[in-house]
């Protein structure tokens, strides 16, 4: 009878919590988004993120630091070549979770708590079903997929099988994905950041045993893979089943409601065909770069692998920027959006001028963690780091453009811009420049005029955004500034 009451009760026993929670003097790892400065709420809120995806990269470069060593370059390759194919499956799923952080952190700026018990569950509702879907498609169709993609014969049998095992824990990784989107949208990254270092440690540990100890090559790498995705979903589940606060979901409750969905579907779905075209557009670049061969295959990978550090410290003030913007366009603080996307601007410049050109310095000796062995992929990777990570901050300072506007509900343009001018011109290069030099000049030649094709769509793209953010931000002006103050302290009365 208890239980049954509950249950009717959901939403008024969670603003119930919410209050309580906020009067009890109990600490918060929630970040106040909206009042005070900018700069130090917008690093203390990103550094966590930067600080997770680091650590899931090195895990993930742990996964081809262990199968280089134990097993060789032609695992490198297949582990590598996977990458583009895996984030073009996931990406669109990837893309609505971030509309989903976007819509409930406007939701929560604007103080409608009365919307947030439905909007939460049917987030994390979402989670499971993509998950399921994701799951399928990827088992089903992974050895399609790698031949469209030229997959070289000496990998393809690796790779596919390490997809198809993968794949098999696509459900939890959407589990977590969407789980945190709730999380992130309150203002707690600190959370995720904990959950992901345990199972990471998990991962790297099982990598040992199951690589170097049973000697299972890239299935003990996947199975490692699945096992840490399945105990990031339990940690992340059992904090959302306990969260005092609106926030908290209710098994029992999850389903999905029309009219949240219909929000998350029109900021996300922007999002995430962006991110799906982006990463049809690498897979076409991979496709190319499988065609130079195995050497360069393997340099390509493990260069990628190391870049993606300075990505996702770039990365984490974009995410920063779109949640912050969202929740002070939500309590329509119009005034704080200019702050907040310098902010996020000047911390990605830094970090990516700063990083990209340490790589390059000592690009010999980390490459050579990934390929001892292999000194024509150490070359071909070597490139990639003059041509893509020197200019890395020009992708940065893009997809903080992109992030800006999402933040303020403007998803489509972002969308249009980022396929024309980066995925367009991209593939265009592709088909021109790439296939006439490579008739004629060395491997390791054509892979560079490949590569020149990243720093040149990044700063065309993100000088289109940002001149539609000046024009965006003129129209809504700073008129909601006087309202919000009212509104802010009539709550504290």
């Amino acid at each position: 009878m208890h239980l049954n009451s509950e249950r009717k009760t959901g939403p008024q026993k969670l603003h119930a919590i919410g209050l309580k929670g906020s009067r009890s003097g109990k600490k918060s790892h929630d970040i106040d988004m909206i009042n005070g400065g900018v700069l130090v709420p917008l690093i203390l809120y990103s550094v966590p993120i930067v600080l997770t995806q680091v650590l899931q990269l090195l895990f993930n470069a742990a996964d081809i630091v262990v199968v280089g060593q134990f097993v060789g370059d032609t695992a490198v390759a297949a582990v590598g070549a996977c990458a583009p194919l895996i984030n073009l499956i996931i990406n669109l799923f990837i893309g609505i979770s971030l509309g989903a952080t976007v819509v409930l952190a406007s939701t929560l700026g604007a103080k409608k708590m009365e919307k947030v018990h439905d909007l939460t569950h049917t987030i994390f509702s979402l989670g499971i079903i993509f998950g399921v879907i994701t799951g399928i498609v990827g088992c089903v169709f992974a050895r399609t997929f790698l031949e469209w993609m030229g997959t070289t014969s000496d990998a393809i049998d690796q790779a596919t099988l390490y997809l198809r095992i993968y794949f098999l824990g696509a459900p939890a990784f959407m589990i977590y994905t969407f789980g945190r989107a709730i999380i992130v949208a309150r203002g707690d990254t600190r959370r995720p950041l904990v959950y992901l270092t345990i199972s990471g440690v998990l991962n790297v540990v099982l990598n040992l045993i199951l690589v170097a100890g049973f000697g299972l090559g890239v299935a003990g790498v996947a199975i490692a893979t699945v096992a840490s995705q399945v105990l990031s979903a339990i940690l992340m589940s059992n904090s959302l089943f306990h969260l005092d606060g609106e926030c908290r979901i209710f098994i029992f409750e999850l389903r999905i409601h029309k009219k949240p969905l219909a929000k998350i579907l029109k900021l996300g779905l922007p999002v995430g065909f962006q991110n799906t075209l982006f990463s049809f557009s690498n897979v076409i670049i991979q496709s190319s770069v499988n065609s130079l061969g195995t050497a360069c295959m393997a340099g390509n990978s493990a260069c990628m692998n190391i870049d993606s550090f300075i990505y996702a410290g770039m990365n984490s003030f974009t995410q920063g920027c779109m949640t912050f913007a969202g929740q002070n366009y939500g309590a329509k603080r119009y005034d704080r959006l200019n702050a907040i996307y310098r902010s996020a601007l000047l911390s990605i410049t830094f970090i990516g001028l700063s990083l990209g050109a340490l790589s390059y310095i000592f690009g010999e000796p980390l490459l050579l963690l990934y390929l001892p062995d292999s000194p024509e992929g150490v070359t071909f990777g070597l490139a990639r780091m003059l041509c893509v990570v020197v200019p890395d901050f020009l992708c940065g300072l893009m997809d903080c453009g992109s992030g800006m506007l999402r933040g303020i509900k403007h998803s489509v343009f972002p969308m249009v811009a980022t396929v024309v001018g980066s995925c367009g011109l991209r593939l265009a290069w592709v088909y021109t420049a790439f296939n006439h030099f490579k008739q004629s000049a060395a491997p390791i030649s054509a892979y560079k005029i490949l590569l020149v094709s990243y720093p040149v769509s990044w700063a065309l793209t993100f000088i289109v955004l940002f001149g539609y953010y000046v024009h965006v931000k003129k129209k809504i002006g700073n008129s909601g500034a006087p309202a919000a103050a009212a509104s802010v302290a009539a709550a504290v009365e």
